[in-house]
């Protein structure tokens, strides 16, 4: 009985499974259809992917209870960005925009940062008033960011073609060398960088659900493994139906791009929403620019590895437009997380700059 229950707790992802063996066997089929039946398809599999997402951070979840923060919610967006990473990988092996990893990054900053972090404060500033956190986790994810962007993203403008490969390995080690310092910072001397104690009346409120960690630690890390598994093929179908859907269409080269971003975002937003409207700014703080910074420190150097592997340099510097909305985005975030609470103000700036960021996207800039 056990093992039907849980069967029945993890149906999406065994529907998953299903849709995933459904494209492996039709896929020939769908693209001789045309585009029209294969942006369909890839609409059905970016659906799938974000449900099967959403249940491998429901166990990402239960593992970040029972360990607590920091690392609860490292693992939540360490989940992310392997699904991130593995969608990417499988999208550039095929025929892609060089512009591809470049623009999911930016993507995926735009929407942490200023989609989830500014809905975030927005809605809990509005429920709560001012929400507290630990100002010191704001000012080290900032500087960090900043330092990552600059290094891998606007840098690379001023290096010669002929020197990419030098550079390209140098960014690899850099990226390494920050993220080693930053675990260790995270999980050990300064491990309360990015936590918050809550009054003990205000830890009375929490949700009732997240003490309901009944299924095993093992359990939980076996299914987030099956499913970024079943992700990784969904995507490399995905990808598939996405580039025949899209050929010879006026549709922005960002938008693979922001599709991708989102999927990987789409659990983060659930969990970073829920924990805000419960008044832990913390977690969501933790959430959205910890995910800013995995993303851009470990998908570079994974994704730098393959250009120089295959021997294809990635277009990585940001255009203008780009480099101008990181920069305000990492001065108003430096701003708002400067004094350890934030407001509905403070959450709206963020998720102006956010609907600017897709007018933009529209526009092709």
């Amino acid at each position: 009985m056990e093992i039907v229950s849980r069967l029945k707790d993890e149906m999406f992802l065994m529907l998953a499974m299903v849709v995933a063996a459904v494209a492996y066997f039709s896929e020939h089929t769908v693209l001789e259809m045309g585009r029209g039946a294969a942006l369909i398809a890839a609409s059905a599999l970016v659906a799938t992917i974000v449900v099967a997402s959403v249940r491998v951070a429901h166990h990402a979840e239960i593992l970040a209870i029972k360990v607590g923060d920091p690392y609860g919610t490292m693992i939540l967006t360490l989940s992310a960005v392997a699904v991130e990473v593995i969608i990417l990988a499988i999208m550039m092996s095929g025929e892609s925009s060089p512009t591809l990893v470049r623009d999911t990054i930016y993507a995926a900053l735009m929407l942490d940062i200023n989609g989830i972090l500014g809905l975030a404060a927005l809605l809990g500033g509005l429920k709560h008033g001012e929400q507290p956190y630990n100002d010191n986790s704001g000012k080290t994810y900032g500087v960090m960011i900043l330092t990552a962007m600059g290094i891998s993203m606007i840098v690379p403008e001023f290096v010669p073609t002929d020197k990419w490969h030098y550079y390209s390995a140098f960014t690899i080690v850099a990226m390494i060398a920050l993220y080693g310092l930053f675990l260790r910072m995270q999980v050990g001397q300064h491990s309360y960088f990015f936590s918050y104690a809550y009054p003990r009346s205000e830890r009375k409120k929490s949700d009732p659900a997240e003490h309901s960690t009944e299924e095993s630690t093992a359990a939980s890390i076996a299914t987030i493994l099956i499913g970024v598994v079943i992700i990784g093929l969904l995507a490399e179908f995905m990808s598939a139906f996405m580039t025949e859907g899209l050929r010879a269409t006026n549709a922005p080269v960002a938008l693979t791009a922001i599709v991708v971003a989102a999927i990987s975002a789409a659990p983060e937003i659930l969990t970073a929403l829920r924990a805000a409207l419960r008044n832990r700014m913390q977690a969501t703080v933790n959430i959205a620019m910890g995910a800013s910074l995995s993303t851009v420190i470990l998908t570079v150097p994974v994704m730098e590895a393959i250009a120089l592997y295959t021997g294809q340099p990635f277009i990585m510097a940001m255009t203008p437009v780009q480099t101008v909305m990181v920069a305000i985005t990492l001065i108003a975030a430096a701003i708002n997380l400067n004094d350890g609470e934030t407001n509905a103000i403070e959450g709206m700036t963020h998720f102006i700059l956010f609907a600017t960021f897709l007018m933009l996207s529209a526009l092709g800039l």
